[in-house]
């Protein structure tokens, strides 16, 4: 059972506690067994001594009842060594469930389920995804149970409610993709999760605001960047991950549509019910460069991951970055695309699965591997149209949905679909799988 899934009394449970200590890559069974030879060899001095003292000394007639000699020295030797092992089996349960729970999150979770969790994700496999918006937030919530080296590129073409208010006033980059993914990913207790993502309802200036962007903007004011506060927003939550901008430029996304018309800023670009659909989008200026960090995890990624998402707004805006785009081109990773699961308004109405990795290509050019997709439900979900499917890139039709909302994913499914993918073309390491077992 994976530690994360643990609850408080099965953490205070010596047993659990001791099956995960010896699980293979732990790196602790090493000192376990140096610690038990160190106290092996002082026994060893210790009974030199004894036997020392033991020839030359005349005990009083109560030793030989305190010391159990009227019983076979076989006999004596298995109490003492039961004693002995059953004291060091209690103290170190009592010191794992004391001092050292003491030094995690208030003494509430065991260590040892902590470092079993954090020793197995650190061997996880290197994913990169990239998006914005509640895709973005929903994938990485199912990721970050798998693995640790995991890294969100995200999109800062938004401009609408909260975040474009304050990229208007303030003059900062969009905070509010960032804020869901720190949400997403974080490790830290939930009330501080459910404080980062509080929207005030009420208040001159603070309506419609959310506690997170008004967080990460104080946070750029103090540190100096915008960056350095998403790294520290980080720290604060205790996130798994690392959370990356495409691009730190000022940047505003258009959109031509088949009647050439054309629209700018992203919170414009929906339009239900317009009749056109969207063409193309491209970014203002043109030539913004891509973050190194952002280029560097994509070169050095297992698994490049695109959606899910909207697909004009939030997905294809990382891949105008010309950096970007290139780094994606030029990465050995497999390359998944996540289909939507539902029509977007505005956006993607009528879309093929097919019609949906077009526009992926045509703004990227980046060579895609594999696209997922949930097999079509009556009412929701793009159809697939096999005629115009290029040869090299494998659909995989998989229930990915979330049961209790037909038009969004799961996050577990989703994610542990992902992973196989990444296992089956020899990327994750295979003792992943006795973390997460239960998500299979």
């Amino acid at each position: 059972m994976p530690p994360s899934h643990l609850n408080g009394h099965e953490a205070r449970e010596p047993w659990p506690t001791l099956r995960m200590l010896l699980q293979p890559g732990m790196g602790l069974k090493r000192w376990i067994l140096l610690f038990f030879l160190g106290i092996t060899i002082i026994a060893l001095g210790l009974g030199y001594f004894l036997r020392q003292i033991y020839e030359v000394y005349v005990f009083p007639d109560f030793v030989y009842y305190a010391t159990l000699q009227f019983l076979p020295r076989y006999l004596r030797g298995v109490l003492f060594l039961s004693l002995g092992f059953g004291s060091l089996g209690v103290a170190l349960w009592k010191l794992n469930t004391t001092v050292l729970s003491a030094l995690t999150r208030g003494g509430e979770e065991n260590v040892v389920a902590t470092l079993y969790l954090q020793r197995y994700l650190r061997r996880g496999p290197k994913i990169v995804a990239l998006g914005g918006g509640n895709g973005l937030s929903t994938l990485l919530r199912g990721l970050k149970e798998h693995t640790g080296n995991l890294t969100a590129i995200v999109t800062v073409a938004d401009d609408g409610g909260s975040t474009g208010r304050l990229r208007r006033e303030l003059g900062v980059l969009p905070p509010g993709d960032f804020r869901k993914c720190i949400a997403a990913l974080a490790d830290a207790e939930p009330l501080v999760t459910e404080l980062f993502q509080y929207r005030f309802d009420e208040g001159d200036g603070l309506e419609g605001h959310s506690f997170g962007n008004l967080f990460i903007v104080a946070m750029a004011n103090i540190t100096g960047s915008f960056e350095r506060a998403i790294q520290e927003s980080s720290r604060v939550l205790a996130v798994r991950g690392q959370i990356l901008p495409s691009t730190l430029a000022d940047v505003t996304l258009g959109a031509e549509y088949e009647d050439a018309i054309t629209a700018e800023g992203e919170s414009n670009i929906p339009q239900p019910g317009r009749g056109a659909r969207i063409r193309r989008v491209y970014l203002t200026p043109e030539d913004a460069p891509a973050h190194p960090e952002a280029v560097k995890a994509l070169l050095e990624a297992d698994l490049i991951v695109l959606g899910p998402g909207s697909l004009y707004t939030s997905i294809l805006p990382n891949l105008l970055v010309s950096g970007i785009r290139q780094a994606i081109q030029a990465s050995t990773a497999t390359k998944v695309y996540v289909c939507n699961v539902a029509e977007e308004p505005g956006e993607t109405e009528g879309y093929t699965v097919t019609e949906h990795l077009q526009a992926v290509l045509h703004h990227g050019g980046a060579p895609i591997d594999v696209v997922l997709a949930q097999p079509p439900i009556v009412g929701t979900g793009p159809a697939h149209d096999p005629s115009h499917w290029p040869a090299n890139v494998e659909l995989q039709w998989a229930d990915v949905v979330d049961p209790t909302d037909p038009y969004r994913h799961d996050p577990r499914k989703l994610a542990a679909r992902l992973v196989q993918i990444a296992e089956r073309r020899g990327r994750a390491p295979r003792a992943l799988a006795s973390v997460n077992g239960r998500h299979r």
